[in-house]
């Protein structure tokens, strides 16, 4: 996709969302009005994918939408249900109920929750069942905020659809191309005070994500698996696809979130990248206390921005030592600071060949207690690759500085990077963007290893020993601020030069007032 496409088409969809947000202002909440944006868009993606797949196998002229649905034998929906993981009769999609919803506003409510429950349904017991399951369940069309009466609700309905059916969303099989994505960071800027931490949810702006991918893929070409175990809405897991190709990524994508709307947005992200209902899994649950992915399993990419200090029991659940995943440090991340127990989780369930990088709060590379004591365990085993300090200000929500911590289970040396990214960026608008030149040059300074003044040091873990194992960046990389060197001597005979001057001036002062006494 060029560039120009990117812009414009970009340009176009946010001032769609915008026409939106702007007819349901005091209707639905900013924020939670998403979640009819997101529906509906891929809604009619899956509509017109799966048209366009039916199409492959018929003439130029075929048009799958003009068929009447008594022309579908089941034969037809068994094969494309095995093939796509869901079907959608021709009258079913998007550009016929738009149509009809311009001719009957008053049953389009009902018309559309038939069909995304027979969606839905097309897919059970099948292998896709899980994946499509409860897809459309966080959309209410009957809900209150969208209007008093049912008219004013479909009225809105039909508006959303409207606005949707005008945006270009460009080639399906274009990996570059992330309307979901780029329509949830401007979202995420129209509403930053909600944005981030609402509802639990943590999005990583899609230049970050880049960033942490290219660092765990180094220079391979292809890789087995990808994996996140706080996947959101999945636009880290998605974006080694999108870096190597997603028939390069031969298992797939798995991830796991708490978050229920989050978790289905992550599923409709996957279909909306035309990624196959059997290249991804993505579960539902509390990664740290319910991992749902088999702990047999092992991931060559991990790659995460897990919440920040998110409490869990850690010592309180005298269970979790002896979880195998948390057993080998010897001790539980803080309860009020589960970062580490993240951390270890990934670890655990790293694959000896591949790479991990992490968000992580800075606050953990220098607080003392247990989590001094993992970062000894993490040092001691030579775990640990690079620490990243990456500029304030990039993330939705929140203005604090972050860290990347690249892990590695096959280290070639006992050396850990330290880069200083914090001035790689531009201002943009309220927020810090990641360039691609940013990005290259921190990517290639890790790739090389390469040390530069005041910007990354390679640091032997003898001395990071010596440091009390503190990892913060700013212990080993010196910053380029200039400082003011003082003389103490020429500063000292400043001062006593104005001293004796303020004494000559309080002498000529109390002549004068003794003049003016003796008149």
């Amino acid at each position: 996709m060029s560039d120009n496409y990117s812009n414009d088409n970009k340009s176009k969809l946010f001032s769609n969302i915008w026409k939106i947000a702007d007819e349901l202002r005091g209707t639905i909440d900013g924020w939670d009005f998403k979640n009819y944006i997101f529906v509906f868009l891929f809604y009619r993606y899956i509509s017109e994918n799966i048209a366009n797949y039916i199409k492959q196998t018929e003439d130029d002229d075929f048009d799958y939408s003009k068929l009447d649905d008594s022309q579908i034998s089941e034969d037809i929906v068994s094969s494309i249900v095995n093939e796509k993981g869901f079907f959608i009769y021709p009258s079913e999609l998007f550009c016929n109920v738009l149509e009809k919803a311009r001719q009957n506003k008053e049953e389009i409510n009902t018309i559309l929750k038939n069909i995304f429950n027979k969606i839905e349904n097309s897919a059970i017991g099948t292998e896709s069942e899980n994946n499509v399951k409860e897809i459309f369940m966080d959309i209410n069309l009957t809900s209150q905020n969208l209007g008093e009466t049912l008219i004013i609700r479909n009225q809105y309905i039909l508006k959303i659809m409207e606005i949707i059916s005008t945006l270009d969303l460009g080639e399906f099989t274009d990996s570059n191309n992330d309307v979901f994505g780029d329509a949830y960071e401007y979202l995420m800027g129209l509403y930053a005070s909600k944005a981030g931490k609402a509802g639990g949810e943590y999005f990583t702006p899609q230049e970050v994500s880049k960033l942490l991918t290219l660092l765990a893929i180094g220079n391979k070409q292809k890789v087995d698996s990808v994996y996140d175990p706080a996947c959101g809405s999945g636009s880290l897991l998605l974006q080694a696809g999108k870096i190597l190709g997603s028939e390069n990524v031969k298992k797939g994508y798995f991830g796991q979130e708490s978050n229920y709307q989050t978790f289905i947005l992550c599923k409709m992200n996957m279909f909306l990248h035309n990624i196959n209902f059997s290249k991804f899994d993505i579960r539902r649950g509390d990664t740290l206390l319910e991992p749902k992915h088999s702990l047999d399993s092992r991931y060559e990419i991990i790659v995460s921005n897990p919440p920040y200090s998110k409490v869990w029991p850690g010592k309180d659940d005298p269970l979790l030592i002896n979880d195998e995943r948390y057993a080998p440090a010897g001790i539980l991340a803080p309860s009020s600071k589960s970062d580490f127990a993240f951390i270890m989780h990934s670890l655990y369930l790293l694959d000896e060949k591949g790479k991990a990088a992490i968000v992580c709060f800075p606050g953990i590379f220098y607080r003392s207690g247990a989590e001094q004591k993992i970062r000894k365990y993490l040092v001691d085993n030579n775990y640990i690759e690079a620490i990243i300090a990456l500029p304030e200000n990039l993330f939705y929500g929140t203005s604090i500085t972050t860290d990347i911590m690249v892990m590695s289970k096959s280290k070639q040396d006992n050396k850990i990077l330290f880069i200083d990214a914090s001035k790689e960026f531009i201002k943009e608008t309220n927020q810090n963007k990641l360039t691609e030149e940013n990005i290259n040059n921190i990517l290639n300074t890790f790739l090389k290893k390469k040390e530069s003044e005041h910007y990354s040091k390679l640091v032997n873990i003898d001395e990071i020993i010596k440091n009390n194992y503190d990892l913060s960046v700013s212990n080993y990389v010196e910053s380029n601020e200039v400082k003011e060197v003082i003389d103490i001597k020429a500063l000292n005979k400043e001062i006593q030069e104005v001293s004796n001057k303020v004494n000559e001036l309080r002498k000529n002062i109390d002549l004068i007032i003794k003049e003016i006494d003796n008149e």
